[in-house]
């Protein structure tokens, strides 16, 4: 049977949700991946392949609040209690365009998930680990972007969703300290994954004329060596802290 600390990953199968994944497996966390795609679809599979017998696999739409406490019920009753969340599911904007053109069905669709499920998830997990404790350092980390501060006026819905994104981890910081409960706003920057994949050639432009100073696109395994001292309680008295992934992008420059 495999030990270690357990960690809960919304949208683990892929992306920085896997490079994530990985590097907690390597740092000695039991992960524990949960998607709204079947078990058997191809990335959930792949993920599972990867990580081995560390991982397992839960099938659960983000935006359904009301299903929450049966999935944790669920992975707890599978693997005993979490001691790291890590809140990076999200989408984008269902339609880039004008921010005067902006439905509100599509403004809904990425609140439904960036804000309003990913914090009722956080919530029931948080009251969680107050009612049983454990022994390991326990965290909650919030995957949110630069967006959350640099605007995107064809993507405001995102760009809003983050923002509010940030702002929930504030308030679960300020709540939790006093319970040793460590929280992190982890904001990524221009980062190779599906969800850049459609505007790759736009990035790749703007990287070769100094966008970003560190001169590249960062991958899901900068996330990774990031999230695990986090996780680990490393950085424990820095909760709260609000950390950037992108290589020095949000660094204003004249």
């Amino acid at each position: 049977m495999t030990t270690g600390p357990l960690a809960l990953i919304t949208g683990g199968q892929q992306g920085i949700g896997l490079g994530i994944a990985e590097a907690l497996s390597r740092a000695g966390f039991r992960v524990v991946l949960v998607s709204d795609l079947p078990p058997d679809a191809p990335p959930a599979r792949a993920a599972l392949h990867r990580l081995g017998d560390r991982a397992s696999y839960f099938r659960h739409d983000i935006a359904d609040t009301a299903a929450i406490p049966g999935l944790l019920d669920r992975i707890v009753a599978a693997h005993g209690g979490i001691d790291c969340l890590i809140s990076n599911a999200g989408v984008p904007a269902r339609v880039r365009g004008d921010l005067l053109d902006m439905l509100p069905e599509n403004f809904d669709w990425t609140m439904s998930v960036n804000l309003r499920g990913t914090f009722f998830l956080a919530q029931e997990v948080a009251r969680r680990m107050i009612a049983d404790p454990g022994e390991a350092y326990r965290s909650l980390i919030f995957v949110t972007s630069i967006s959350a501060s640099m605007v995107s006026t064809e993507r405001g819905e995102y760009c809003m969703s983050k923002a509010g994104a940030a702002m929930m981890a504030q308030l679960f910081a300020a709540r939790l300290a006093g319970d040793g409960i460590g929280v992190f706003d982890l904001r990524p920057g221009i980062i190779r994954s599906g969800m850049t994949e459609k505007v790759a050639e736009k990035y790749d432009r703007m990287i070769g004329d100094g966008l970003v100073p560190a001169g590249r696109w960062g991958k899901p395994a900068d996330l990774g060596r990031i999230v695990v001292p986090l996780a680990l309680g490393l950085l424990d008295f820095a909760n709260g802290a609000v950390i950037p992934a992108d290589g020095g992008l949000s660094i204003p420059r004249l």
